[in-house]
């Protein structure tokens, strides 16, 4: 008995086989992890853009360093408070990283607050903000729809 493993067969031909339409107009992943990219919706010429969704994770930054420069402390002795690394509570601050509840309620009580007291400050910032982006989007003008609460009469 030999110890041999098979090459891994190719999940894909080099070629599209017959009656399917070639890669260049659908994208196909090359590798079973890839993800093909998303197709995003036709955009009527007369639709403003979507505001862009804050993100939780810079809302909750943009709430700490607040609160930190409220309190004129440095962010050394704020991440030696709440015993995290100074870079990483940086980075939280920056909205680069996904801070874990456990961090958050430490970089909290590190400045007076509770986890609860950071998160209703957040949940203020993201109210103001999307309402904020609400009000500067033009409304898109939509003709009327039919109403279906009358009586139907047929021929």
């Amino acid at each position: 008995m030999s110890n041999h493993v098979p090459k891994p067969a190719r999940l894909l031909s080099p070629r599209p086989p017959a009656g399917r339409p070639d890669a260049s107009t659908h994208p196909v992943p090359q590798r079973p992890d890839a993800v093909a990219p998303a197709r995003r919706a036709p955009q009527r010429p007369d639709a403003a853009p979507a505001p862009r969704e804050p993100l939780w994770r810079d809302l909750v930054g943009e709430v700490l360093r607040r609160e930190r420069l409220a309190q004129r402390r440095t962010l050394k002795d704020v991440a030696e408070a709440a015993r995290i690394s100074m870079p990483y509570l940086s980075e939280v601050e920056r909205g680069r990283k996904e801070a874990s509840s456990e961090v958050l309620a430490a970089a909290a009580r590190a400045l007076g607050l509770g986890l609860g007291d950071l998160l209703a400050r957040t949940h203020g910032e993201l109210v103001r903000v999307t309402s904020r982006a609400a009000h500067q989007v033009r409304p898109v003008r939509t003709a009327p729809r039919a109403s279906r609460d009358g009586l139907c009469l047929a021929a």
